[in-house]
């Protein structure tokens, strides 16, 4: 089984439904590409029905788009219920099927519940937390159709919520810099034509002000928030707080 195994990736992220991911994370995503990572999106379901899509196959194709846009090296949507999605063993096990598949260094997720939006994203968190766990016991071959144990190094959250000021606990915070993709971020996004028609271009000015106040308070034109699920370590304190520029 393992020569058959694709090359193991750099960072995994996993959202509920697609378009999550880029909303979120979309600007780091890119930035790792060109900075010559291996990174995938997950999506949990195919995120259908939704009011102005005709369909699963247009979401996909909108979702694939996206993923060209930001120039990720694998895009891969779940069979789970989109609206009906919840934390079990069954879901479980799929996401962590896929991370003994893929090997990812580092997994990154839903941070905490999104209020006046989708309940899928509250269990999406969950599923990713469990699923990370799974991806590393032994004894339960059967269970993972004999995929080899992996061990996630690294844990991240990203904040999807809108409506709050609150930011998620978490083991550090810490603002990734997107001045040079956030415009890529924002193709992406548009990307989902379905879910983003003309009336809802307030989503994009929402999405690039936060991002732009993000990046300000960290000195940069634009940037995301994440969160490490485990305390963040440094051995360099002066080239982490103020490392050289180029």
């Amino acid at each position: 089984m393992t020569a058959e195994l694709p090359e193991p990736f750099d960072v995994l992220a996993v959202g509920a439904h697609p378009d999550d991911v880029e909303i979120a994370v979309g600007g780091t995503l890119a930035s790792l590409v060109k900075q010559g990572y291996r990174v995938g999106i997950i999506d949990l379901t195919d995120g259908e029905p939704t009011p102005e899509s005709p369909g699963p196959e247009v979401r996909i194709a909108e979702a694939n788009e996206a993923a060209r846009i930001l120039g990720v090296q694998m895009r891969k949507i779940l069979d789970l219920p989109n609206r009906k999605l919840f934390d079990n063993f069954e879901a479980r096990v799929e996401l962590a099927k896929i991370f003994r598949l893929y090997r990812p260094r580092i997994v990154m997720g839903i941070a905490e519940k999104t209020p006046m939006a989708s309940p899928d994203h509250w269990q999406a968190m969950q599923i990713t937390d469990a699923a990370i766990f799974y991806s590393r016991l032994t004894k339960w071959d059967d269970t993972f159709d004999h995929l080899p144990v992996h061990r996630v190094s690294k844990q991240i959250w990203y904040p999807l919520g809108f409506q709050t000021l609150k930011i998620p606990e978490g083991g550090g915070h810490f603002v990734v810099d997107i001045s040079e993709t956030l415009s890529l971020k924002l193709d992406a996004v548009r990307a989902y034509k379905t879910q983003f028609p003309p009336s809802k271009d307030r989503v994009f000015n929402l999405v690039e002000g936060q991002n732009q106040y993000y990046g300000a308070t960290a000195g940069f034109q634009a940037g995301e928030l994440l969160i490490s699920a485990t305390t963040l370590g440094v051995k360099d304190l002066v080239q982490t707080v103020c490392p050289k520029k180029i």
